[in-house]
């Protein structure tokens, strides 16, 4: 199809980033690197995620965890949400868990799952999607690549 990179929309993909960009050539933008990038400056910061996205995929240095049992019940909200069952419940779970560790002193909370973007839209809560990220970075890296080839992108 001649891409000049893929953006994967997934968190959880990303966890695989080194192993599909080892099977292909085009660059494959890495979640993972970018959103650790915009963090950086940025003290304490609760992930919500899946288990293996939280534990292993946003593992920094200023990154806070929920609780094994937190983290149990947040992938359930996701799931529960995603089959419809009682939504605002699983909001209100959700929120209840980032309330928790806002009033613990974390600065903001990482949406590391693509539902809790969803889940969160409305609520006034210091939130750091990484979709946005994501977006932003592939805007920057299609501008570079249509730059290198000549395009004029006024």
């Amino acid at each position: 199809m001649n891409v000049d990179f893929i953006a994967m929309v997934c968190n959880t993909i990303h966890l695989y980033h080194s192993y599909l960009q080892s099977k292909i050539k085009i660059p494959i933008l890495n979640l993972r690197d970018e959103v650790e990038k915009s963090l950086k400056n940025l003290k304490s910061i609760l992930v919500i995620a899946t288990p293996l996205t939280t534990e292993k995929l946003y593992d920094f240095n200023n990154i806070v965890k929920p609780d094994k049992q937190e983290i149990i019940k947040l992938s359930e909200a996701i799931l529960n949400f995603n089959k419809g069952n009682n939504k605002d419940k699983q909001i209100q779970l959700t929120r209840n868990i980032c309330g928790k560790y806002l009033n613990s002193g974390v600065s903001s909370i990482l949406l590391g799952c693509t539902e809790f973007a969803v889940m969160l839209k409305d609520e006034d809560i210091p939130k750091i999607n990484t979709i946005d990220i994501l977006v932003e970075s592939t805007i920057k890296k299609l501008i570079t690549f249509k730059k290198l080839k000549g395009v004029d992108l006024a």
